[in-house]
């Protein structure tokens, strides 16, 4: 704790080049903290020192990645670990990821480079970054991955995220998703909710949304809801403080079904829904609602 009880809070960016850590870093700078890009890895002992975190204040975003020139993830890892063991200082490294295919067409729309492909393919230089940060990716407290996501969509997960985040507790996101777009790649667990019946299939039902009353009434008609939500729920029981105590801050629940507009949406809100009686904090976000059926 700092000399008036305030513990100081402090989010390391990485990821792979392209994956938004530029964004994220003014998100966070919106939100309130000092964000510092592109840090050499040996002047973090200084920067984090008690007396400059004083002057810079409570929170801040540090944006570390291979141009550093000292990069070394495992060292990173390592000094990352040694501050999550300081008593007045609440650290979270957030590890940014995204597709190869979409990396690609994100230097290519561009016109930049990658760093690590200044003579060769872009693919190159992606497929040797990640190797590099291999070991950031594993220890990461949050891996948010930013594939599907346009720049504003992005801005809108880190503020759904961080603006109102309790530091001390299991912030849970539930996302729904269309399995046809693919699986979150930042997904702790994945539910597979096609097994109920589809409103797609009734004409006056189609064009809603899980976020309609009719469509709950209809998926909460289908004779396997009930044991399913039940076991969901007797499954997640147990499973939420035992994260918590082991020290996850983040924990991502992904629902899917073939379009992302109608079950798997239902089933988010009505998960999320669950986890808030619970006294727990959850966040929802409908990754494919707006562009299903396209």
């Amino acid at each position: 704790m700092t000399q008036n009880g305030t513990t100081r809070r402090v989010i390391f960016v990485t990821g792979v080049s392209g994956a938004g850590k530029s964004t994220a870093l003014n998100v966070f700078e919106d939100l309130g903290f000092e964000a510092v890009d592109n840090l050499p890895v040996s002047l973090l002992p200084s920067l984090l020192a008690n007396q400059v975190l004083s002057e810079v204040g409570q929170m801040i975003a540090i944006g570390i990645d291979v141009r550093a020139r000292d990069f070394d993830a495992r060292n990173l890892r390592d000094k990352i670990d040694r501050f999550k063991s300081m008593p007045d200082v609440d650290v979270t490294l957030l590890f940014l990821d995204c597709e190869d295919s979409e990396l690609e067409n994100r230097f290519s729309a561009t016109r930049r480079r990658h760093p690590l492909a200044q003579d060769r393919r872009v693919l190159d230089g992606i497929i040797q970054e990640r190797d590099l940060l291999a070991p950031l990716k594993e220890s990461a407290d949050m891996v948010m991955d930013s594939t599907n996501c346009t720049v504003a969509d992005f801005r809108h997960l880190m503020e759904e995220h961080f603006s109102s985040e309790d530091t001390n507790d299991l912030t849970i996101f539930v996302t729904s998703f269309s399995f046809a777009k693919g699986v979150p790649r930042d997904a702790d667990m994945v539910f597979d909710v096609r097994f109920l019946q589809n409103p797609h299939y009734i004409d006056d039902l189609r064009r809603l949304s899980g976020l309609d009353e009719p469509i709950g009434a209809y998926i909460s008609q289908d004779p396997d809801f009930p044991s399913f939500i039940d076991n969901l729920k007797q499954l997640l029981g147990p499973l939420l403080p035992r994260y918590a105590d082991e020290g996850k801050r983040y924990l991502t629940i992904a629902v899917g079904c073939t379009g992302g507009r109608h079950r798997s949406v239902f089933l988010t809100e009505t998960l999320a829904a669950w986890i808030l009686s619970t006294g727990r904090q959850a966040q929802i976000h409908h990754r494919d609602l707006e562009n299903a059926g396209k």
